[in-house]
């Protein structure tokens, strides 16, 4: 008989996001670590095991823990390694399935963040009942998940879906943390927003509340509240921003013909000013066959469920 409880952990470049889930997708308890302040790898596990098995037992579930689900940057579902993560602080390959399972001593599986986000969506979110579908993650990163005919696209080697490191600037493009130029994830993330602030800003001369803000640690909510408090050229940010996107987007669809993009991250809590150049520009730019058949929602899980969820479902997944 199945154990009625899995574990759903986020891990993200700054927190570690970790919940205990039930059969219907409930969060029954959840917690969070600070990734980024470990510089040994090790320490991070210590800490994951202490905390998390103080979470287990006070929920009751010791022994009830069917398996472990990770949704990790660069997580490889095949191998079980983290693999040339640019935001984590420790040296690849990691090979984190195998040290967690060695730790809690319960069966443990792991994904792509963004990969781990479209399985919540598709479990719990807008994504429901979508067989095809592109999961597009708007953090510090671009992340992206896709599915097709239900299933989860992993490639080859497990790193299929990197749609954030498609290069939509090919003269003169921005340096991408991957080491490239041009990526869509250098002018459609957070950072990337703060980057285009900055670079309006000083090559433009007109007025704008931005100026106020020391320009070297601008942030896209700097930008957001600039822009909803009337100022233009906070909106053309959003605009220029919205624009590659949905461009972007238009290239997408040719690959995968998905019924939808959901996009789930802290920008879309910019709603229509992001929104509106995102489908204008989509419109504009997508293949006559696809017209009027794409939709492009936003994810209406909470910012941390999406992820935790969906790497639980991993948890189901897992063989003794």
């Amino acid at each position: 008989m199945a154990k009625p409880y899995v574990i759903g952990i986020d891990m993200g470049g700054t927190n570690t996001v970790f919940g205990i889930v039930d059969a219907r997708g409930n969060v029954i308890a959840s917690n969070s670590i600070k990734t980024a302040k470990h510089s040994d790898f090790n320490d991070y596990i210590d800490e994951l095991h202490t905390e998390l098995s103080r979470l287990i037992k006070e929920a009751g579930a010791e022994d009830k823990i069917n398996g472990i689900g990770i949704g990790a940057p660069n997580g490889n579902y095949y191998t079980g390694l983290i693999d040339q993560a640019p935001n984590l602080p420790w040296p690849s390959p990691i090979p984190l399935a195998e040290m967690v399972t060695k730790k809690f001593g319960i069966p443990c599986l792991i994904t792509n963040d963004a990969n781990a986000a479209a399985i919540g969506e598709m479990t719990y979110g807008v994504a429901r009942g979508m067989k095809d579908f592109i999961m597009i993650t708007l953090g510090t990163g671009v992340g992206s998940g896709i599915v097709v005919n239900g299933q989860m696209v992993y490639g080859h080697d497990g790193f299929a879906g990197e749609l954030g490191h498609v290069i939509v600037k090919r003269s003169n493009g921005r340096q991408c943390g991957c080491g490239r130029t041009g990526c869509l994830e250098a002018y459609c993330s957070a950072t990337g927003v703060a980057r285009t602030a900055r670079e309006f800003l000083e090559l433009r001369k007109e007025p704008s509340k931005l100026r106020d803000y020391d320009v070297e640690t601008i942030t896209s909510k700097d930008v957001y509240d600039c822009a909803i408090a009337g100022d233009q050229l906070a909106k053309e940010i959003f605009e220029y921003t919205g624009t590659i996107l949905g461009e972007a987007l238009a290239d997408f669809t040719a690959f995968s013909s998905p019924e939808a993009f959901v996009l789930f991250g802290g920008l879309t809590k910019s709603g229509d000013l992001i929104m509106n150049p995102v489908k204008e520009a989509f419109d504009r730019n997508v293949l006559g066959i696809y017209k009027g058949k794409v939709k492009i929602l936003i994810s209406e899980l909470k910012e941390s469920d999406a992820a935790v969820l969906g790497a639980s479902a991993l948890g189901w997944e897992v063989k003794e």
